[in-house]
């Protein structure tokens, strides 16, 4: 692995706008009213198909991703459960479905699954959406991973995000271990052959993402990866795994999961960053913890977020990663999984001038996504 190098985002970046002035071309899946000739699919797979053909140099990972040329497409996704394996590697692409209870992209692929030559799967092989490009957006639809429990199945991607400048609107993402993974992947895998998949050769660049509005839902460490990533006004629920039993009297601590796992690069001053969110739970108090570093520079910080009864009291579980490298913060927590007094003691309490630092277009490096009431 010593080919592959981390391509970090300046400072000092000024992104304008992002998106080609050219006409957009409109493609619609499965909705009949449409009667537009060659714009008119039954499954996404074949509206991706049909888009006109692009540069190879379009897809080539640069960051900050420079402005594409090409024309942006929106494709409107019709009420449907659509059951499709997706890969997006056109950058400008909208993706707006009729309602996250409505539009549904799901594939039930997992790690344990084996593959036609005896090898298993492997986490990174599973997404039902991977998005791997730039300014990708997706409204009102929901990305789901149906295969089943981590504990059962392993991890189960719905969505891969690589790329930069990729934004998720009024969305929800269904899965059990490893939901979303915010791309990209660390320099080194732990085990070898751990990284098997799109990614495992190829340059680690940097990208933003960002979720609004959004449902969140996961077991074990559902958000994680190397990416920049800011969550405004999510929801984040932590759900119980299936058929695990719980624990036989109330002093016996049974840990259920992590909500973040990040692996932030150690040259990135910024990693995971939750504004205002909720975060719910179906577990028993006490049994999950905000986040545990994938990798030792990991950066995790809630700001504004109502913490429900299943947070730790803690908070943050430090996986035997050395102190002082990881980085985890709160800055005005609430309710009943707030407990600034008993939080592990390698996390921090954001003061009011460390807290203001903490804007989007701040962690962004210079992008600001437009801010939608959904």
């Amino acid at each position: 692995m010593s080919h592959v190098v981390f391509i970090p985002i300046t400072q000092h970046l000024q992104i304008g706008v992002t998106m080609s002035d050219k006409m957009p071309l409109h493609y619609y899946v499965n909705m009949p009213g449409n009667t537009l000739p060659g714009t008119s699919f039954t499954t996404i797979t074949e509206a991706l198909a049909s888009l006109p053909e692009f540069p190879a140099s379009e897809c080539e990972k640069k960051f900050p991703a420079p402005v594409s040329d090409l024309p942006p497409v929106i494709v409107h996704i019709g009420e449907g459960i659509y059951r499709e394996k997706l890969v997006i590697n056109r950058p400008n692409v909208t993706f707006e479905g009729a309602g996250t209870d409505k539009t549904i992209l799901v594939y039930g692929d997992a790690a344990f699954d084996l593959m036609p030559d005896g090898d298993k799967r492997g986490t990174f092989r599973t997404a039902s959406v991977r998005i791997d490009t730039h300014d990708f957006t997706a409204k009102h639809l929901t990305f789901q991973n149906d295969s089943g429990f981590g504990h059962t199945v392993g991890q189960a991607l719905a969505v891969y995000v690589d790329g930069d400048r990729n934004a998720f609107y009024d969305c929800r993402f269904l899965g059990s271990q490893d939901t979303i993974f915010d791309a990209p992947l660390p320099l080194k895998e732990a085990q070898p052959g751990g990284f098997k998949g799109p990614g495992e050769f190829k340059p680690r660049t940097i990208g933003r993402h960002y979720y609004e509005n959004c449902f969140i839902q996961g077991d074990v460490d559902f958000i994680f990866g190397s990416g920049i990533a800011w969550f405004e006004h999510c929801t984040i629920y932590s759900k119980l795994p299936g058929d695990r039993i719980p624990p036989e009297s109330p002093e016996d601590e049974v840990i259920y999961g992590y909500v973040t796992a990040a692996s932030t690069p150690m040259e990135e001053p910024y990693g995971y960053v939750f504004h205002e969110c909720r975060l719910e739970s179906d577990c028993p108090p006490h049994s999950i913890y905000l986040g545990r570093p994938w990798r030792e520079w990991a950066k995790t910080v809630f700001l504004h977020c109502e913490l429900g009864e299943h947070i730790h009291p803690a908070g943050w579980q430090d996986w035997k990663k050395p102190h002082g490298h990881f980085y985890y913060g709160e800055y005005a927590s609430y309710g009943l999984g707030a407990s600034p007094d008993t939080r592990a003691d390698f996390s921090h309490q954001l003061t009011d001038a460390e807290a203001a630092e903490y804007t989007v277009k701040h962690v962004m490096k210079g992008w600001e996504p437009l801010l939608q009431s959904c």
